[in-house]
């Protein structure tokens, strides 16, 4: 049986760490605020918006939350952002997505300034990640690299496979593992053999929305096996990218669903709302 990397323990550690961060900053006077604006209510974005404010409350973060109805104009929001873009005690804004259809989640995006960008999608903060520069990175792929190394993985010289290439997690997942000097692969829908190009990886990182999509015969022995999905199976339970059973016997090391990487991608917020404080002190 593969060795369980545990997302909910270490991401306890990533928050209590900035837990006594915070409380540091406050002696100095330094208090940390998130804003988070939810459009309309998608079920699981409201998951999450809880889970941020909890963590929030946890670490000692204060936090302002936007409930907007489902109507609400792209100007609406738009004006709502640059109200907290100028609000000198609001250090990270966040807009939970995805947002109805009629408005545009780049414009949105673009929208915020990159100094409060704790979800790391701006295109600046994309920018800077690409070429090694300062700056907020995406939580999920950062809450990758945390696992990882607390994991005691070691990323130096080995072979990353990444299958899916989206924005929030394939990309900026291929420009961190190369930061740490791994030697990166993404495939696609695209790719041809991908079972073929998976089974190279010592270290594969699925996160391409497919309810057990990878088995057993896209992983080598003794990969490390990182599971970003968050699907449904055919009963309705949650299950991942990866059939977990299938593969956690050949497996090294492997993240379960849930209680992998998603606690994580918060714990990684967290962090970047405490480092957005310390930036604005500069």
């Amino acid at each position: 049986m593969a060795k369980l990397i545990d997302g909910k323990k270490i991401s306890q550690q990533i928050k209590d760490e900035l837990k006594e961060k915070v409380a540091q900053l406050k002696e100095q006077g330094i208090s940390i605020c998130l804003a988070v604006i939810q459009v309309g209510n998608n079920p699981a974005s409201t998951v999450y918006v809880g889970n941020k404010k909890k963590a929030c409350a946890y670490v000692g973060i204060e936090s302002l939350a936007y409930e907007l109805p489902e109507e609400t104009t792209e100007q609406e929001l738009l004006s709502l952002v640059e109200e907290l873009n100028q609000k000198k005690e609001v250090n990270g804004i966040l807009v939970q997505l995805p947002l109805p259809g009629h408005i545009d989640e780049d414009k949105v995006i673009q929208a915020i300034s990159p100094a409060k960008d704790v979800d790391g999608f701006h295109p600046q903060s994309v920018g800077a990640l690409s070429i090694g520069q300062k700056g907020f990175v995406s939580c999920t792929p950062a809450g990758i690299i945390q696992l990882l190394k607390r994991s005691d993985i070691e990323i130096d010289g080995k072979e990353c496979v990444i299958i899916g290439r989206s924005n929030i997690v394939g990309k900026p997942m291929a420009l961190l593992l190369l930061r740490e000097n791994g030697t990166v692969t993404i495939c696609h829908s695209h790719t041809a053999d991908l079972k073929e190009v998976a089974r190279r990886a010592d270290i594969l990182v699925v996160a391409i929305g497919k309810a057990k999509f990878v088995d057993a015969d896209y992983v080598k022995e003794g990969a490390v096996v990182i599971d970003v999905g968050m699907d449904r199976d055919e009963n309705g339970k949650l299950c991942g990218d990866v059939d977990f059973e299938a593969v956690k016997d050949k497996a090294g090391a492997i993240t379960p669903v849930p209680g992998g990487v998603g606690p994580m991608t918060i714990a990684m917020l967290m962090h970047n709302c405490v480092e957005s404080a310390m930036m604005s002190q500069d």
